[in-house]
């Protein structure tokens, strides 16, 4: 058990979308306590909000997106792995356009920006969702699955033809430390017969070598090396990360992962809160896990947005 975090002072980073390729912006703020993350965006004279969370849940095409009323987020995973992997509870993203920066690919930038911004104790323990019989989803050869486990923890497999990834296996232990050693550098990637069909799709416009890991047929188009020998399985352990704390709660548990993607990992997010006597609710007791299972987009809505002082007004 731990006291709930936030940020201490705000801070600001600015790109381009990866797949929208249009500049982007996004200021991250201290938030109250049981706040959770919230994206917000200016709008005329007001502020509107689209909370972090399953329920906001749009496409999952080779990013994850969040939409609400007013707005949408496309490549939320990046900043959200993040957060969680720092243990981040409470926090508002500003965001100005439509996507997350893509930064270099990977979620290291996101790490160097919350880290300058520095953590911040709350008063309030954190709850944990704690897995106490398993919950799978299955997509053909693909699937997920979350087992009881006295800590968290995640083994993640891919298998692709290709010569400089093959099959590749990683275990993650979820640790503040270890997210950042080894997990957050690890870059998105692509292959180059498939970019011209993202292009197509409308995605991918803002890729580039210097925020992907190209492959050719047989070899890296990139000139600089992988981070790691087996950089890409550490990437969707990365993309896992960020799409669990969808679920508004760290989970302790096992996570086991084979071929997965987006879809499967938002997937089983709703699995988990489909199933709520496979799980409980850590520090929290039953009153806030029938919250957690009942809650709605107006109960979710934050009241005291109107207080944030936007960090875009003065850059």
């Amino acid at each position: 058990m731990r006291q709930q975090q936030t940020l201490s002072k705000s801070g600001f980073l600015s790109g381009i979308g990866l797949h929208s390729g249009k500049p982007t912006s996004i200021a991250v703020h201290p938030a109250p306590q049981n706040t959770g993350i919230i994206f917000v965006k200016q709008e005329a004279n007001k502020i509107v909000a689209c909370p972090a969370t399953i329920q906001y849940l749009g496409q999952t095409d080779h990013c994850t997106t969040l939409q609400a009323a007013d707005f949408q987020i496309q490549t939320v995973e990046h900043i959200l792995a993040a957060m969680a992997g720092l243990e981040i509870d409470n926090a508002y993203i500003e965001i100005q356009g439509n996507e997350i920066p893509a930064a270099d690919g990977s979620a290291a930038p996101f790490v160097e920006l919350l880290e300058g911004c520095g953590l911040t104790a709350q008063e309030e323990l954190g709850s944990y969702i704690k897995i106490v019989q398993p919950i799978h989803v299955q997509d053909e050869q693909r699937s997920i699955a979350v087992l009881p486990s006295a800590l968290p923890r995640i083994s993640y497999t891919i298998d692709f033809p290709h010569p400089l990834i093959q099959r590749q296996d990683y275990e993650h232990s979820c640790t503040p430390a270890e997210f950042t050693r080894n997990i957050s550098a690890a870059r998105t990637f692509a292959f180059r017969q498939e970019i011209e069909f993202l292009w197509s799709r409308g995605l991918g416009l803002g890729g580039s070598l210097n925020n992907t890991v190209v492959f050719s047929e047989s070899d890296l188009v990139n000139e600089e090396e992988l981070r790691f020998t087996n950089e890409c399985v550490r990437h969707k352990v990365l993309d896992l990360i960020g799409d669990l704390s969808l679920l508004g709660f760290p989970v302790i548990g096992h996570f086991e992962a084979k071929r997965a993607g987006h879809f499967l990992h938002t997937k089983l997010v709703q699995a988990i809160l489909d199933n709520p006597d496979k799980w409980i609710l850590l520090n929290g007791g039953e009153a806030n896990k029938s919250r957690i299972l009942e809650r709605t987009a107006s109960s979710l809505a934050p009241t005291h947005l109107p207080e944030l002082q936007p960090a875009f007004l003065a850059v």
